[in-house]
């Protein structure tokens, strides 16, 4: 921290700019959680769960909350760049801080995939439906990754041969199976790229570049036109809400609700991204932690607020689509609506890439910082002061990705990286040493003793399985594949482990409600998603073994 403020970092020549305050910082916080969520994610939860699902919105904004209170101590206890892995290693060593680092890279650059993915669904969109009057639409083998296209392009083939009809088949399939069948071919190869996805990506790796400062206004400005324009949809979305469509509120029980867990927390990622931007901050003790509260507050407020204008203006059945805010507008008649809602979903997609995209190149700065990484991944570039080679590999790990990757794998592989990092981050609250007085204030997770209360709520979850409310909650955690029910059986086991060590330590209440509603959202993103979460990590160990752990500064007293 010494060495930060003073510019003093081993292998760096130029400090970063500080130049963030607590309206920059609310707005990065803001800008990254307000997009797919919100414009996409929301429909089919709200499909699934009904006018109800703005109770898992509220449950969702409360487990986020408990994480971001841990976060804001952290934060404000040191206040560098690196963000869950800077807090990691200062409580649990760094073997705990690579794993974090390494899976930060599922949140920050495999997220932005995502994020650039859908950007480029509503571009293309938003294009084709203005360009095709005058005869002007982009190609779908210029919007589609190859894997996709090659799937869809086989299934299609097969579905015909079959004797259905091409106008019957979803119009995911047909885009695929068109970007296959059209694209022009290179030595015999189809050539399929995203183009949409990559030029924006591009885009905005540039102005990450280029400066903070840069970066700043820009998304000051997109974050005021999008709240904008969500508050436009909750003002003139509540005169058209009819409150018929909010009878039965809760239509598939609780289960219904429950089923939307993980695409509704994957609303609400981003708002940890703030802490990467410590050393930008002009009193980041201060103005991290209210930067945070403050943006995850804000969303919640927003999220509860357009759910209940959603499932208000049209049955909760016909949400279960991609573009929902602009879908409940086309179902009204409020053209001028639609096409507002549609450049701001484009908006609010530039504002998430734009944050996610500052935050990752500060992590591996971080990183490398400890030597776990090569020292270049530290370099700032000597005008702009930004980890400028950091910037350039980050904007590399989300274009690659979009040539071959599909959307749908991406999105809970997201949340499962996500969900982690909070554990980590909360249990990190609860292993810390106490912090010396030095006469600065500091933010910390205000103390209630978890002795009494989490054993109270682990016999109620116990009452609840064992089914002493069955017509309340009926079958609510019973799943199909008997790989999630061992799943849930252990998230059971360490939490009764976890309620005994909260009665013996008197732990902190809030950081083991953390644990608690992060572990539960983690047990339903599904088994083939777990393999994958671990075999990344498996990864990940493979290279500190190889490379970190040698080079790590660390090393030098081993």
């Amino acid at each position: 921290m010494a060495q930060a403020r003073n510019g003093q970092l081993e292998g760096e020549t130029h400090s970063l700019t500080k130049a963030l305050t607590v309206r920059d910082l609310t707005a990065f916080g803001v800008a990254a959680i307000v997009g797919a969520g919100i414009f996409s994610t929301i429909g089919q939860a709200a499909a699934d769960g009904g006018p109800a699902v703005s109770l898992l919105f509220i449950f969702t904004g409360l487990a986020c909350a408990f994480s971001a209170l841990c976060y804001a101590e952290f934060a404000s206890i040191a206040p560098v760049s690196g963000s869950a892995y800077t807090y990691s290693y200062i409580a649990f060593g760094e073997l705990i801080a690579w794993i974090i680092g390494w899976d930060l890279l599922l949140e920050y650059g495999i997220g932005n995939v995502v994020v650039a993915m859908s950007w480029s669904d509503y571009f293309t969109g938003f294009f084709n439906e203005i360009g095709i009057s005058h005869g002007v639409h982009i190609p779908a083998y210029l919007t589609t990754d190859y894997r996709s296209a090659y799937q869809g392009f086989h299934q299609v083939k097969d579905s015909l041969q079959h004797g259905v009809s091409m106008l019957k088949l979803p119009a995911p399939l047909q885009n695929s199976y068109a970007a296959w069948n059209d694209a022009p071919r290179l030595a015999g190869l189809p050539f399929i790229a995203n183009l949409p996805a990559i030029a924006i990506t591009i885009f905005i790796t540039w102005l990450v570049y280029i400066g903070i400062k840069d970066s700043k206004n820009a998304n000051n400005v997109m974050v005021v036109i999008k709240l904008a324009v969500i508050l436009l949809v909750i003002a003139v979305g509540a005169f058209y809400i009819n409150t018929d469509n909010w009878t039965p509120f809760m239509p598939n029980k609780l289960a219904g609700v429950m089923k939307g867990a993980a695409a509704v927390f994957f609303a609400y990622i981003g708002f940890d991204a703030i802490s990467t931007t410590a050393e930008e901050c002009k009193d980041p003790k201060r103005d991290l932690p209210k930067g945070i509260i403050y943006s995850l507050v804000i969303c919640t407020i927003l999220y509860v607020a357009v759910s209940f204008v959603l499932t208000g203006m049209t049955s909760y059945k016909n949400l279960g689509v991609g573009d929902p805010l602009a879908e409940i507008f086309k179902l009204n008649h409020i053209k001028w609506m639609h096409f507002v809602v549609s450049v701001s979903a484009i908006i609010a997609m530039s504002s998430v890439l734009l944050v996610f995209q500052v935050g990752q190149p500060r992590i591996f700065m971080a990183m490398s910082r400890d030597g776990l990484l090569p020292q270049k991944f530290a370099t700032l570039h000597p005008k702009f002061r930004t980890p400028s080679f950091s910037t350039i590999i980050t904007g590399l790990i989300v274009i690659v990705p979009t040539f071959f990757m599909k959307e749908d794998e991406l999105t809970n592989l997201t949340s499962i990286g996500t969900l982690f990092a909070f554990l980590l981050v909360c249990g990190g609250i609860l292993v810390i040493k106490k912090q010396p007085a030095d006469g600065e204030k500091r933010f910390k997770v205000p103390y209630v003793s978890g002795r009494y209360i989490v054993p109270a709520l682990f016999l109620v979850t116990v009452g609840i399985i064992a089914g002493f409310f069955p017509k309340v909650l009926p079958d609510f955690f019973q799943f199909k594949d008997p790989s999630e029910d061992s799943i849930m059986l252990i998230f059971i086991i360490l939490s009764l482990l976890l309620t005994i060590v909260t009665m013996i330590k008197k732990l902190s209440l809030i950081p083991v409600l953390g644990l608690i509603s992060c572990g539960y959202i983690m047990t339903g993103l599904g088994a083939t998603n777990w393999i994958r979460f671990i075999l990344w990590m498996v990864v990940g160990l493979g290279v500190y073994f190889l490379y970190g752990r040698k080079k790590s500064k660390l090393n030098e007293v081993r």
